[in-house]
């Protein structure tokens, strides 16, 4: 079998780059002789990362002529149909499963966070293009909520993310081993950039500083490479008291270690709270997305605020972080029963693709 994987990959942004490492592992445990080719940003780095095929995502006549001789197309997952970040996101996708439906391929939607999808045009391509696919799995109930919403008659099965499938037991970080950490624990931090007008960075910067006061070690971890690492150092110079910054181009898997070796996480990016979700190490989100807000209930973990919103500020922030370290047992122990299921469920998605692509 040979399945042809389109979505954000080969931009060097972690989270979708651990999306990939999870359909793929998933994929090969449910059939270890399947071949795959990913549609890269970077073909070479996606090859020799993974171990896959890879073309350019850009190339739609290789694409055609790839999906020719493919048995089906994945699309996803990630958060790939929306009109946020511009309006050339959806037309993108949408194309590329059209030309699968012009070859009479089969399209299986992985686990693929919606929206927002706020132009009518948007809307009008998602609906048309996702009542022409085999099978929809969306990883979250807004999500199937809007695809029902603009018209999408087809169901659409929600499971979890990809890469609550990743085991995190065999992950190991050589920079944590180099630095001489003054705390016996720390806090991974993982921050972005967003437009806003409210303060969100002094407000994170404030709880930081109050944190080292009481004897904690505050680790950030930029996750999308040097946009992130910007803004941790952006935060780090905000606040009064020291901390570390991991480097930005770790490896996947020493991400996850640094955020699992963590005791607490305080993440703004999606991934950062599902890297924390497969070792149950307790978070607190700051919310930019829905997707936040939605993966935050779904592990049953708190979010302070949001970064738009002027209703939280560094002491609230502080306060529930001292809360969980207070009662650390019982806030780990709920975590890992809300999250166990969801590792089993995750890779299970992978086997539903390949027999929408057996029949």
């Amino acid at each position: 079998m040979h399945v042809v994987l389109s979505g954000y990959y080969g931009f060097d942004n972690v989270g979708d780059d651990a999306i990939l490492l999870s359909i793929i592992q998933s994929l090969k445990k449910w059939q270890s002789d399947i071949e795959i080719t990913v549609l890269s940003n970077n073909p070479t780095a996606t090859e020799q990362t993974y171990g896959v095929k890879a073309v350019n995502r850009w190339k739609m006549k290789e694409i055609r002529q790839l999906l020719k001789t493919a048995d089906g197309l994945i699309s996803g997952g990630g958060s790939l149909m929306q009109d946020q970040t511009g309006m050339k996101t959806i037309p993108y996708y949408a194309g590329v499963i059209q030309i699968a439906k012009w070859l009479k391929k089969p399209v299986f939607v992985y686990a693929q966070g919606m929206g927002p999808i706020n132009h009518s045009l948007s809307k009008f391509i998602v609906r048309k293009t996702f009542n022409k696919v085999e099978q929809i799995t969306v990883r979250d109930k807004a999500s199937q909520t809007l695809l029902t919403e603009i018209g999408v008659r087809k169901e659409a099965k929600i499971v979890p993310d990809p890469v609550m499938g990743l085991n995190g037991g065999d992950f190991h970080c050589n920079w944590l081993d180099q630095e001489s950490l003054t705390a016996e624990s720390y806090i991974s931090v993982s921050v972005r950039d967003w437009p806003s007008t409210v303060a969100y960075k002094e407000k994170i910067a404030h709880s930081l500083d109050q944190l080292v006061r009481q004897g904690e070690q505050i680790v950030f971890l930029p996750m999308h490479g040097e946009h992130d690492l910007k803004t941790s150092q952006e935060v780090a110079s905000l606040m009064k008291e020291k901390s570390l910054i991991a480097p930005s181009d770790l490896s996947i898997e020493e991400k996850i270690a640094v955020i699992g070796q963590s005791q607490i996480l305080i993440g703004m990016r999606l991934h950062s709270l599902i890297f924390s979700a497969i070792y149950a190490t307790p978070f607190i989100a700051i919310s930019y997305d829905p997707k936040i807000d939605a993966f935050a209930e779904i592990v049953d973990q708190p979010v302070i605020g949001h970064v738009e919103i002027d209703d939280w500020n560094g002491v609230t922030l502080f306060e529930r972080a001292i809360a969980i370290l207070e009662s650390y047992t019982t806030v780990q122990e709920n975590m890992r029963q809300a999250v166990l299921p969801l590792q089993h469920e995750a890779t299970a998605t992978a086997k539903l693709a390949i027999e929408v692509f057996s029949q």
